[in-house]
């Protein structure tokens, strides 16, 4: 619809509704324009004002009808059926979307040139700086990885800044945008933020230099007392509670609020932060932190559960904080545990207690660390068997918060994967030469300033073991299927890979589970200038939709390496040995799971129940309150699992025995 100036009856009107305009003529209004819903607005600049025929519902039957009252707006275009009242300050240089509300709010305006949070670069994980990342709308995590970690690949680093700057300055404006159906109500100062559709704005404080990327499917909600400088916000993120962000990239779907404070981050897909802080942290997918006193710093980590006064420190410099660490995906903190950067923490690891020499377990995940008299000592892959593990991974998927069909990151949520399992092959090595070198009847072993017991060593290969055999006989049955097999060679031609990627080195690019030679050739390609900022997104998503055929590629090479032989001796009997090994490594570790669980329901968990009453009603206070064991979700689930992977190894090993 054509905007046209005002007729003389509707400047009359306007008039007397007390409103006034440094020029009458720049002011154009819709065909349909009703000057009874502007009053007492103070024009200057260039003005576009659309129809207001709808009326806002508000709590408890109120209703108010669209319109402009009790505001200054300078240069400003607003929308259909908007209403906007009591901006006590001003509105300046903004285009205001169609069904937007607008109440009691301080000041709204974009102040010259402005990429709204675009190109503001995050001093991550290195608080003086040297890892810097620039931010923009679709940053991924994988993205953010490479800009991180690959620093010393400069003309990389150089090309990704470089597109990354061409989008920025695609962004700059000295005009902000209001998406439809945004509501901002009680807030403060307002300050070149452009806000997507459907945003809601509560009792915010301050918000200065950034975008929210809100929309229809993943609306974004920023509540009271919130103050936000220099800053990024994805679809679907909640941030109240006086929340406290500067300089920080926010993903989809993380909930921020309890007073937390966020600096010089990123926050990747769901994370979570409440209470605590984090300072110059490269937050992954899942990153959460729920409790007070709990610091995450100079830190990279992903899926982390962290606990209560979780705490890292990189204090002991002499040059400025320039330590750092990493915990790789899916580890854990006790409360009060304490890691003195340099460290690196390996995969799905439980960390307790106060560690200060400097360890890095990446080669032995799904470990323990544990302090025991000022020492750290590590019990490798015993968190295999660990039932908090396995709910861990199940609870990922059910908890991503995305709405938005376009999801930025990649998040590859399996356990075992050619990524944690190489490490357990690389584990199992490291162990044996450990015992080797220092000699089998040691009681102790000292391993990358940790001490690791004979007995938990011994326990940490056969774990490893068990856990490589159950991934490997996973991808055998699932590339072998349940179609019909007529002869050997058709099993063989079913085997064979359909890509030559795969085979070599994993890497986890936060979330983002790939072979190293996938990402090496889009690296060169990037160098190239065969991609711009916004299409990388979607050669990452790629790679993540094909990851089971590079996982084939792997464990195939594996598979043949386990049997000794090429593809062409493989025999029908070689693959049932491993389909047989297989159902015995998941029989075995989901009784152990089952075993774990169990202590959650003995008499030390009972401690607290029955409080007036003898062990009889101990008991069944517990029960009531727990739930009995045999009964528990979890532990039908393990019973369940190994029936029905037993009955999966019997129907394969039916089908390669039909084989003539």
């Amino acid at each position: 619809m054509m905007y046209r100036q005002l007729n003389e009856s509707e400047k009359e009107v306007l008039i007397k509704n007390g409103c006034s305009a440094d020029n009458w003529e720049n002011i154009r209004v819709k065909e349909d324009f009703n000057p009874a819903y502007v009053k007492n607005v103070e024009f200057s600049g260039n003005i576009s004002l659309g129809t207001f025929t709808r009326d806002f519902d508000q709590a408890g039957g109120f209703k108010v009808h669209s319109g402009i009252f009790d505001v200054r707006l300078h240069n400003v275009s607003v929308g259909d059926d908007c209403y906007i009242h009591s901006v006590h300050n001003y509105i300046a240089n903004y285009n205001i979307s169609n069904d937007v509300f607008i109440e009691n709010t301080n000041l709204i305006v974009v102040d010259g040139e402005s990429t709204f949070g675009n190109g503001v670069r995050v001093p991550v994980m290195n608080e003086t700086g040297g890892r810097e990342v620039p931010i923009y709308d679709y940053l991924c995590a994988p993205l953010a990885y490479i800009l991180t970690m690959y620093r010393h690949d400069t003309e990389l680093v150089e090309k990704l800044e470089e597109m990354i700057n061409v989008y920025t300055e695609k962004q700059k404006s000295s005009v902000g945008y209001i998406g439809c159906n945004v509501k901002i109500v009680n807030c403060g100062s307002i300050k070149n933020v452009r806000i997507g559709d459907y945003a809601t704005l509560g009792g915010v404080s301050k918000l200065n230099n950034g975008s929210i990327n809100s929309n229809r499917y993943a609306p974004v909600h920023i509540g009271s007392g919130v103050k936000c400088n220099d800053f990024i916000l994805c679809s679907g993120v909640d941030i109240t509670d006086s929340t406290l962000v500067s300089c920080c990239f926010v993903g989809q779907g993380t909930v921020m609020g309890k007073h937390y404070s966020a600096l010089d981050s990123l926050f990747f897909a769901n994370c979570q932060g409440f209470h605590g802080e984090a300072t110059s942290i490269f937050a992954g997918p899942y990153t959460v932190s729920h409790h007070k006193s709990s610091l995450l710093i100079a830190g990279m980590f992903s899926f982390l559960n962290a606990g209560s006064g979780s705490n890292q420190s990189n204090h002991m410099y002499k040059l400025g904080p320039i330590h750092q660490g990493m915990v790789e995906r899916g580890s854990k903190t006790t409360s009060d545990s304490y890691l003195l950067w340099p460290a690196r923490i390996g995969a799905f690891t439980l960390v307790m207690g106060r560690h200060t020499k400097h360890s890095d377990t990446a080669s032995l995940p799904f470990s323990y660390l544990i302090e025991n008299a000022t020492e750290s000592y590590l019990v490798p892959a015993v968190n295999l068997r660990s039932v908090g593990t396995i709910r861990d991974a199940q609870k990922w998927p059910k908890r991503d918060n995305r709405k938005d069909p376009v999801r930025l990151d990649p998040i590859n949520f399996n356990l075992l994967s050619p990524y944690t399992i190489q490490k357990m092959y690389t584990g199992i090595d490291v162990l044996r030469n450990i015992q080797s070198l220092a000699g089998a009847n040691n009681e102790i072993y000292s391993y990358q300033n940790c001490y690791i017991r004979a007995s938990n060593l011994t326990k940490g290969i056969e774990l490893y073991r068990i856990a490589i055999m159950k991934f490997m006989g996973n991808s055998v049955i699932s590339r072998i299927g349940r179609k019909p097999l007529s002869s050997v060679d058709e099993l063989r031609k079913r085997l064979m890979p359909t890509t030559k990627a795969g085979s070599g080195e994993w890497v986890d690019l936060s979330g983002l589970i790939a072979p190293k030679t996938v990402i090496d050739d889009f690296i060169v390609k990037i160098k190239k200038n065969k991609f711009t900022a916004d299409e990388i997104y979607y050669r990452f998503a790629y790679i993540h939709e094909n990851y089971y055929d590079y996982e084939w590629t792997w464990a195939y090479k594996k598979m043949l390496d386990y049997l000794g032989k090429g593809i062409d001796d493989v025999t029908v009997e070689d693959i049932i040995m491993i389909i047989t090994e297989w159902k015995a490594a998941v029989t075995t570790l989901d009784k152990m799971l089952y075993n774990d669980a169990r202590k959650e329901f003995n008499l030390n968990s009972k401690t607290g129940f029955g409080v007036d009453g003898d062990d009889v009603v101990k008991s069944m206070d517990f029960e009531k309150v727990r739930g009995s064991f045999e009964k528990n979700q979890f532990v039908q689930e393990c019973m369940n699992h190994i029936e029905r992977k037993s009955a999966l190894a019997k129907e394969t090993i039916d089908l390669l025995k039909n084989i003539k």
